[in-house]
C-alpha cells in the first residue's frame, strides 16, 4: 500500500468515526435545541499541508481535535441553516505549526523554553471568511473544512465521504507546498494574533 493510500485510509476512519459519534448523540436524544430551521451535524477538518493545525474553529465553534499533516479529524457540533442564501460565509479561524518537534521534557528547563521558543516562533494564527457553496435540495451534515497550502480554504455541507466520487471536492489529500504563495489585497490572515 503506497503511503498517500494508507493516509487517506486514515483520513476516512476519522471522518467515519466523528460521524458514528454524531449519530450516537442524536441517537442518544442528546442533539442541541436550536431556533429556527437548521441541519445539525459534525465539525470536520481535512489537512492538505505539511504543518500541524494546532486548533480550529468556525464561526466560534471549535473543531475539538489537533490535526496532523496530510491528515483528517474534528468534531464538535456545527449546525448550517436549513435554507442556503446568496453569499452565505462562514468564519474560519486556525493555527498552524511545526508537525514533529518532541519536547525535550522538563528536566533541562533553559533546554524546554528554547523548545517552546522555537515552536512558538513557527506558529501562525490566521481567520479568513470563505463562502458557503449552495447546498439547495441536498442532505448536509455539518462542515467539512479543508485546509489547503498558502492559507487557502474549502468548506463543503456534503455527507459523503472524502475521496467518493459524490464528494464535491477533488483535491488530492498531499499537495506539495508551493515556494511563494501569492499574498492577496487586503489579506484576511491575521499572522501572530490569538485564536
Amino acid at each position: 500500500m503506497r503511503r498517500s493510500d494508507h493516509v487517506t485510509s486514515r483520513v476516512i476512519r476519522s471522518i467515519r468515526a466523528v460521524r458514528l459519534l454524531r449519530w450516537m448523540l442524536i441517537s442518544a436524544g442528546l442533539g442541541l435545541v436550536v431556533v429556527g430551521p437548521v441541519s445539525a451535524g459534525i465539525l470536520v477538518g481535512i489537512n492538505h499541508t505539511h504543518w500541524a493545525i494546532n486548533r480550529f474553529s468556525v464561526d466560534g465553534r471549535s473543531g475539538l481535535d489537533t490535526i496532523g499533516p496530510w491528515d483528517g479529524g474534528g468534531g464538535g457540533h456545527f449546525s448550517v441553516p436549513g435554507k442556503w442564501q446568496s453569499g452565505m460565509t462562514v468564519r474560519v479561524d486556525w493555527s498552524t505549526g511545526v508537525a514533529f518537534d518532541p519536547s525535550p521534557g522538563f528536566a533541562d528547563w533553559p533546554k524546554y523554553l528554547e523548545w517552546v521558543e522555537k515552536v512558538d516562533a513557527q506558529t501562525r494564527h490566521h481567520t479568513k471568511n470563505v463562502a458557503v457553496p449552495d447546498y439547495t435540495n441536498q442532505p448536509t451534515c455539518g462542515l467539512t473544512v479543508h485546509f489547503l497550502p498558502c492559507d487557502e480554504i474549502q468548506v463543503t455541507t456534503s455527507c459523503h465521504r472524502y475521496g467518493t466520487p459524490e464528494y464535491p471536492i477533488k483535491t488530492p489529500l498531499q499537495l506539495p507546498e508551493p515556494q511563494s504563495c501569492p499574498v492577496p489585497p487586503n489579506s484576511a490572515s491575521a499572522q501572530g494574533a490569538p485564536l
